[in-house]
């Protein structure tokens, strides 16, 4: 059987299950099977697949029509550009969590600014390690409730060549960072933590619903029980004028905004939308 026979075969059987892009998945798979590019893909779709590796490529068809994620079968996902390994210990990336990012480059000033860094929630380390990139002259601090978790983040920051400049620390939130004294000393606090009310749980795509780790999805009965610890805890670590950046669900923005105002120590927070036109970042400054 031909490469391209081989492609249309798993479209099939992945479009019959309803996968969405099941032709991008089954040349995805094909190519993680092959250890090839797309590029060397189509133009070698005549070539006969080889037996070992078409057994390979069915186990990695049959992973996907049980709707386990693309991402975790391939072991990998691109974000700000850069390609991190994922694993069902970590939450996969999201493009919308890019917006984290960008707010975070307009905020800091240029790219030798000196800057100290907090990520919480860190998972895969995508902020962290797109930041570190970003801002050479960063230092920067990576928390996790998660040790599995921080140990793919390690993993892509020895990739992307970053390790000496971030320091990964388990624990809840801020307390790492309480232990290492750095109460009034960070300038910019990022994180991505789950908001996902507990009882929307049965409605996510099975990928997410199945596979992904709970505690990186479901916040509490309301969702932003998290978020809230944040915004509450966050002004004792933050330098004055300092800004924390957060990522929310849909609906949220209104009751968040509300929340940094009952604060009392944030100016006006600014909300940011997604591609999609959903808000899905909020920016605030310590007064």
């Amino acid at each position: 059987m031909t490469l391209i026979e081989t492609i249309n075969n798993a479209h099939a059987r992945l479009a019959a299950v309803s996968i969405p892009d099941a032709r991008r998945d089954a040349e995805l798979l094909l190519c993680h099977s092959l250890g090839r590019n797309r590029a060397w893909l189509i133009t070698h779709f005549q070539v006969a697949l080889d037996e070992g590796i078409r057994r390979i490529f069915e186990g990695a068809v049959q992973r996907r029509s049980e709707r386990e994620p693309l991402q975790y079968i391939i072991g990998r996902q691109e974000f700000w550009g850069l390609d991190f390994t994922v694993t069902p210990e970590v939450l996969i990336p999201r493009p919308e969590t890019e917006l984290i990012i960008e707010s975070a480059l307009r905020i800091g000033g240029g790219k030798d600014a000196s800057l100290t860094i907090a990520d919480l929630c860190t998972g895969s380390g995508c902020l962290a390690i797109s930041l570190a990139k970003e801002r050479e002259q960063a230092q920067l601090f990576a928390t996790d409730i998660s040790a599995t978790a921080l140990v793919v983040a390690m993993e892509n920051a020895r990739n992307h060549e970053v390790s000496a400049r971030i320091r990964f620390l388990e624990g809840d939130l801020f307390e790492p960072l309480g232990e290492l004294d750095l109460r009034g000393r960070i300038d910019i606090i990022v994180s991505n933590p789950p908001y996902i009310p507990s009882g929307d749980l049965g409605a996510l795509q099975p990928e997410v619903r199945d596979y992904e780790p709970g505690m990186a999805l479901i916040a509490g009965p309301d969702g932003t029980e998290i978020q809230k610890r944040i915004i509450n805890e966050a002004p004792e670590f933050m330098k004055k004028n300092g800004a924390l950046i957060l990522e929310m669900g849909l609906g949220q923005a209104a009751a968040l905004a509300a929340f940094f105002k009952e604060n009392g120590k944030y100016r006006a927070p600014e909300i940011l939308n997604d591609l999609a036109g959903i808000e899905r970042v909020i920016v605030a400054r310590k007064a």
